[in-house]
């Protein structure tokens, strides 16, 4: 009886032994993946591949990338609260995919994600092919008020910062077409090819084709002149309002535990530290500081609640 009471007394201490070291699992101790809301190619494929490179080397595990584009980058997003929360899937959130939710797409809000940290932010521009006959913005809005619904604009889609600033304008009578392409590289390759009139873009994700000299900037949405840019006007100078810059984070799921969220949290604040990410940041023209996760959400909801404002404000409608 005794040895029957010594050996089921072991297997019970084993079994704690074992729930214990499973609890304290090092963490990370497998692969993350990383899903990229939107196409390659694009700011937020930029941004995702440059995170997971960095990010490989700070945890000490693989960091594939995955690109789950669609619905405005929200088909990728879904998948990231639908993961197991782990903390082994993480994701790209950007203002576009947050505009959306402000316009009433979808089913996401931003108490699904937890926030690892918001890493980039960029005011949008309105960008042109070199040899284009609109020389500045004046231009486009003239044409654009004599001609209604012949200008096609490339955007990111439906609901997003894009279509914002297009229905904004056709409400003060500058109606333009919205054309929108879910992968970044075919709305690059619209305007370039002349498929389309006008690109609605950050500096940074067209940068190559900026030193290329096949685009230049015509106007940069926002109360005052870009720094890396200040022949371009800003535009608050011609009463347009259109304060919504764009920013990417790095999330995962709300109901990855805290602990793990602040690992995540550390080691992205170390990748923006290096000279590899400053220097990609800064081609980009999306260098900020680096947050914790609090303050991560406070800057998304304030974002939302802008963009919210502004289409209410604006009497802009979307749907």
């Amino acid at each position: 009886m005794r040895q029957s009471k010594v050996f089921w007394l072991t297997l019970i201490w084993a079994a704690l032994g074992s729930l214990n070291a499973w609890a304290q699992e090092k963490f990370p101790s497998r692969p993350i993946e990383m899903i990229v809301n939107f196409g390659t190619g694009g700011g937020a494929d930029q941004l995702g591949r440059i995170a997971a490179n960095l990010l490989e080397s700070v945890l000490g595990v693989a960091v594939p990338v995955s690109n789950v584009a669609g619905a405005s980058g929200n088909t990728g997003l879904a998948k990231v609260t639908s993961a197991q929360p782990d903390g082994y899937t993480v994701g790209t959130l950007t203002g576009i995919s947050i505009s959306s939710w402000a316009a009433g797409m979808g089913r996401l809000t931003i108490n699904d994600f937890a926030y690892i940290g918001v890493v980039q932010s960029s005011p949008s521009m309105l960008f042109v092919v070199s040899d284009s006959p609109f020389k500045n913005y004046q231009q486009l809005l003239d044409h654009a008020k004599a001609n209604p619904d012949k200008i096609k604009v490339a955007t990111a889609g439906y609901g997003t910062l894009d279509d914002f600033a297009v229905k904004f304008l056709a409400t003060k009578g500058y109606t333009m077409v919205n054309a929108p392409y879910a992968k970044p590289g075919e709305r690059y390759t619209s305007v370039l090819g002349k498929h389309t009139d006008v690109l609605f873009e950050e500096p940074g994700d067209v940068a190559q084709f900026l030193s290329a000299k096949q685009l230049r900037p015509i106007v940069v949405f926002g109360s005052q002149r870009h720094r890396e840019f200040p022949d371009v006007p800003a535009s608050a100078e011609f009463g347009h309002n259109i304060d919504l810059p764009n920013w990417r984070a790095i999330v995962t799921s709300a109901k990855v535990s805290g602990e793990r969220l602040v690992v995540l949290n550390a080691a992205l604040a170390k990748v923006m530290e290096t000279d590899d990410w400053k220097k990609f940041c800064a081609q980009t023209y999306t260098c900020i500081p680096a947050m914790n996760p609090a303050d991560s959400k406070k800057f998304v909801q304030t974002n939302f609640d802008d963009a919210v404002k502004f289409l209410k404000e604006s009497g802009t409608k979307i749907r």
